[in-house]
């Protein structure tokens, strides 16, 4: 839905208005006039209001964000970088998931029980004791981590991804740690974005059935949507009628409302593709996707703020000295040479002890300022990547540069992707029954990415497809994303 500008289409002017003094050479041929008529006067130019009024700003913004879903490569690389993180995690501990979560954890299931019932949190893993109903659960979370991964289906896959995650950690919530909570949001925050607009199969699928439209052709049947709605409606009915989604209210409304919205995205997309309900949906959609996104900004600088004013009231902190302790404690050196090499220089240990605070505090009030927020968010990349290798926390650090994305620019990631592809390609080119040659048969297609126009991902679905992508005008980052 495109909100009108103050300046509508009957205060326009004329867009080519010969100027009063022109002669027959800088006249069109057509607006020439006869050698025996003088030059005709210009018409006279129709006072257009100028932008920049008081009610101009607002308008724009509102339009914005709601014509457009914004940051979308930057919600695709959040919503990448979570779900490698889980997945990665979850295949690690496969051999030790039945200590951690399942029936031989220290962690009984009657006690799982009885603190799910205080604290009213929500976990599938509740609903049974059975070996094989926790092995269902953890194979289909560690599938639907996949699937968001690549984007397949990702509303649905979304959806399944989030009760996983919170089904497995609500079951032992003494085995986790920072980056396990920060999982935990961010899995119920991408249930409510548009994170496949590009960089997935769902993206992939919408720039084909573009294609189609292109040439004529109407798009193809989509039966997975439907079908995955159909299962899950059954299983949605039985967990609320036995109190299997937790005690609070919130999370079963969000369920229904997903589950209704999919029905509601197939039957207009079926009937009204060109429709205002079509148009009313999607505006609904990006209100919702920026505002999540929004959220997901605060609860990054919440977290940095937080730990690096916390820091500040701590002795160690404030003598330089706090790094030295956990480069000593054998539970966090996976690298015992390179934590003594590092813990033995004391100028090394207060300038990273000092750093880390200073970027943490500093952090949330660079913001607005592009070039210092880029320099920032490189230092915790790094800071991060740092904690990964040298304490050995290889997963809290991939949550929280996951975390980080959502303030990369644009530029930098629509670069990397065009690299990543360009690589991609090259792989895939040298492999046997692949062609060189663009074009021919065996060269990769290029799913829509940094390389295509926004407008490439927009396409309506007239068979009920609800998870298709859909860019607008605009869609390219905003002003703290670049």
């Amino acid at each position: 839905m495109t909100i009108p500008s103050p300046a509508g289409p009957q205060n326009e002017g004329p867009q080519n208005v010969a100027p009063q003094n022109a002669t027959s050479q800088n006249v069109a041929p057509e607006n020439a006039a006869p050698h025996n008529e003088g030059p005709r006067p210009a018409a006279p130019r129709p006072a257009v209001p100028r932008s920049g009024g008081p009610g101009d700003g607002p308008a724009r913004a509102l339009q914005r964000v709601t014509a457009s879903a914004l940051g979308p490569y930057q919600s695709a690389v959040v919503r990448i970088g979570f779900a490698a993180t889980y997945l990665f995690f979850l295949l690690r501990e496969l051999p030790n998931r039945h200590e951690l979560y399942g029936p031989d954890s220290p962690w009984h299931w009657d006690l799982a029980r009885q603190l799910t019932n205080g604290n009213e949190a929500f976990s599938v893993l509740m609903w049974t004791d059975s070996t094989v109903w926790f092995e269902a659960v953890y194979a289909l979370t560690l599938l639907s981590a996949a699937a968001l991964l690549l984007g397949w289906r990702t509303r649905t896959m979304s959806v399944l991804f989030m009760v996983g995650v919170l089904s497995v950690q609500n079951r032992s919530i003494f085995m986790g740690d920072g980056g396990d909570n920060v999982v935990h949001l961010m899995a119920i925050y991408l249930v409510l974005t548009r994170c496949a607009q590009v960089w997935s199969l769902d993206a992939r699928r919408a720039a084909r059935d573009a294609q189609r439209a292109a040439a004529g052709l109407p798009p193809l049947r989509d039966i997975v949507g439907p079908a995955l709605w159909v299962l899950l409606g059954p299983v949605l009915v039985a967990a609320t009628l036995m109190g299997g989604l937790g005690g609070t209210w919130w999370f079963p409304a969000l369920l229904w409302t997903i589950w209704l919205s999919a029905a509601a995205w197939w039957a207009v997309n079926r009937y009204l593709p060109h429709g205002e309900p079509r148009t009313l949906l999607d505006v609904l959609a990006n209100l919702t996707h920026n505002a999540t996104l929004a959220v997901i900004m605060a609860e990054v600088c919440l977290i940095y703020a937080t730990a690096g004013w916390y820091k500040i009231q701590g002795s160690r902190w404030q003598d330089g000295t706090a790094l030295y302790y956990p480069l000593n404690l054998d539970y966090f050196t996976p690298w015992p040479a390179l934590s003594d090499i590092l813990g033995a220089s004391g100028l090394m240990v207060m300038v990273l002890t000092y750093g880390t605070v200073i970027v943490q505090v500093a952090f949330p009030f660079t913001l607005f300022n592009r070039r210092v927020k880029n320099v920032l968010l490189v230092a915790m990349i790094c800071e991060h990547a740092g904690i990964a290798l040298l304490l050995g926390l290889p997963f809290f650090s991939m949550a929280m540069i996951a975390a980080d994305a959502v303030f990369l620019p644009t530029a930098f990631l629509v670069w990397l992707g065009a690299r990543a592809t360009i690589g991609g390609r090259r792989l895939l080119s040298g492999l046997p029954g692949r062609s060189r040659t663009p074009g021919k048969p065996g060269a990769l297609g290029l799913a829509h990415g940094p390389a295509d126009p926004p407008e490439a991902g927009s396409v309506k679905d007239g068979r009920g497809g609800t998870e298709e992508p859909r860019l607008q005008g605009g869609g390219g980052g905003h002003t703290l994303v670049g």
